[in-house]
């Protein structure tokens, strides 16, 4: 569970609520309407701007961004060096039963592939053409919040100039001038609040765990492409610890050294 989502989401909103509670109170900032106009109109406006069967997908996203685990590369890599050593050692066809045990369907598609004697070109494009699939899917969600924090303050104004008009209808009031000025500002609060505390933040985490993502597959690929055309543990070992910053290949060269 990536604990920071929450965490920001928790953060940001008890702040804000205690700001507002101690600023007169919670009541003024609840009305019904306001909250249908904004919320309402955003899932409309991208109900519009997105097929149903992306929409039914929403949900599965946002458990994404709240449930993902991204994957170790110093794991990975020490996984396909290993590999490496023993494809070298004893053959490709020697880690059959290794592949059997990978968990991650991208990696062991990859390897299987190679075991089967495909050419490491046709391996290689494939995984790449899979890679991008992925991608294009990664970038129908992120694409779906960024349209309702773009969405959400614009109905948030709508909210506001109906209130306005509603307001200036009654004008010859002038003592109803400041609650209704008010009412009518609710919307335009609520708009940028689900924009910039949540959708947009949202479409910001899901696209940090898609470059991971991509950047984890990328040097799988790599790896698998390495092992088939037989380079030493070494060479791979080097090759993938390229994708790494540098405080990541310190910390994959400590994890070696105590296993040592």
């Amino acid at each position: 569970m990536d604990v920071t989502t929450v965490v920001g989401i928790v953060v940001g909103g008890g702040l804000l609520f205690l700001a507002i509670f101690q600023g007169g109170g919670v009541g003024v900032f609840v009305n019904m309407p306001a909250l249908m106009i904004t919320v309402g109109g955003t899932f409309a406006a991208t109900l519009i701007n997105y097929p149903l069967r992306d929409m039914l997908r929403v949900v599965k996203v946002v458990k994404n961004a709240f449930l993902h685990t991204m994957e170790s590369p110093e794991k990975i890599i020490k996984d396909l060096v290993l590999f490496a050593e023993k494809a070298r050692r004893e053959g490709l066809l020697a880690l059959e039963q290794d592949v059997s045990a990978i968990e991650d369907p991208f990696i062991k598609g990859g390897l299987e592939m190679a075991i089967d004697g495909l050419d490491p070109d046709l391996v290689t494009s494939m995984l790449r053409m899979e890679l991008t699939f992925v991608n294009e899917r990664h970038k129908r969600g992120q694409g779906m919040f960024k349209a309702m924090g773009k969405f959400a303050p614009a109905f948030g104004m709508i909210g506001t100039l109906i209130g306005l008009i509603q307001m200036l209808r009654s004008i010859e009031d002038p003592s109803g001038i400041g609650p209704g000025m008010a009412v009518a500002l609710i919307t335009t609060f609520y708009g940028t609040l689900i924009a910039n505390l949540v959708c947009l933040p949202l479409a910001g985490k899901l696209e940090t765990i898609s470059e991971h993502e991509m950047m984890v597959k990328e040097l799988a690929i790599e790896g698998i492409r390495s092992i088939q055309s037989g380079d030493s543990p070494r060479v791979v070992d080097r090759k993938l610890k390229s994708f790494l910053a540098p405080k990541e290949r310190e910390k994959l060269e400590t994890i070696k050294a105590g296993a040592r």
